[in-house]
């Protein structure tokens, strides 16, 4: 049986690509009563049925999936954060982090709009930049010169399926429009082909860029923790999750716990203040909504 990878879904519509061929296909009628859901990154089985249509008949198994953008099998995210306009926030950032992680997804933070920013502001946003690239995240700026992009993100993109996700304005149409020359478009042809005119309905569809998958999405409209218990909010903090070991308690959450090594960390200064204060504002907000998500689940 042949096999592909969902690029598009649209109207019903999943177009798999199989050796560089795109095969317009139908989910299997039963996939509705089994909750069977195709979604856009699917490695799944068809069989032709017609000149150029087919059936899909299996999903293979997939290593994660997200329901907003409707995407599967990714390997990283391009978090892109402005310096200003909007203004950066590390309380976002780290909600994105988070979310990112707990769907085993690793995280790229992207910096942009360094020429609008004053050195005030630029010195700030570098110094919590260089913090993150110590505790083991990697950040690149792609504010150094447009013609540099491709070849700073190209190594990053190679064999990987990518999704952009950041604020609105932050700068992620203008990142994906520079990349996308690779694929042989032109300005007004890119609008076109993903989707961007004010009357087209917008869709997931997986571009090939620089070797790799890039998914144009409509972006991420849900940073929400229903899936992430308590106990293991932690091990989304990078640095957190290290120093937990050295914590007297097993399960501690660093919150009144005695001998806790992350409030240590936190006092003497090698953990950020701010990120221990946005996982205090991320555990309450656990705690608070988990009793619905039980009841509902």
């Amino acid at each position: 049986m042949p096999e592909g990878q969902i690029r598009k879904a649209i109207s019903g519509f999943y177009y798999v690509e199989d050796d560089g061929e795109i095969i317009r296909c139908k989910g299997r009628g039963v996939f509705r009563k089994r909750g069977v859901h195709p979604l856009v990154g699917d490695v799944v089985t068809y069989v032709p049925d017609g000149e150029n249509d087919a059936t899909i008949t299996v999903v293979h198994e997939r290593k994660n999936e997200l329901i907003r953008p409707p995407i599967s099998n990714v390997d990283q995210a391009l978090l892109v954060f402005s310096i200003v306009e909007p203004a950066f926030s590390h309380h976002l950032l780290d909600r994105f982090l988070v979310v990112i992680e707990s769907f085993g997804i690793k995280p790229v933070i992207c910096l942009t709009k360094k020429d609008l920013a004053t050195d005030t502001e630029l010195m700030k946003v570098v110094e919590i930049a260089t913090y993150y690239e110590e505790i083991g995240y990697k950040v690149i700026n792609t504010f150094i010169g447009d013609e540099e992009l491709p070849a700073i993100l190209g190594p990053i993109m190679k064999e990987k399926t990518t999704v952009l996700a950041g604020q609105s304005g932050v700068g992620k149409s203008t990142l994906l429009n520079t990349v996308l020359p690779s694929l042989g478009l032109k300005t007004g042809e890119i609008s076109t082909a993903l989707g961007r005119g004010k009357h087209t309905t917008r869709h997931v569809e997986l571009l090939e860029v620089a070797g790799g998958l890039v998914a144009d999405t409509p972006g991420f409209s849900s940073l929400e923790f229903d899936h992430i218990d308590k106990e293991e909010l932690a091990d989304y903090f990078i640095e957190m999750n290290e120093a937990s070991s050295g914590c007297k308690f097993r399960g501690c959450l660093h919150l009144k716990e005695p001998k806790c090594a992350v409030k240590e960390k936190v006092e003497d200064g090698e953990i950020l203040r701010h990120r221990y204060t946005n996982y205090l504002h991320f555990l309450q907000e656990i705690t608070e909504r988990k009793p619905r998500y039980e009841k509902n689940d």
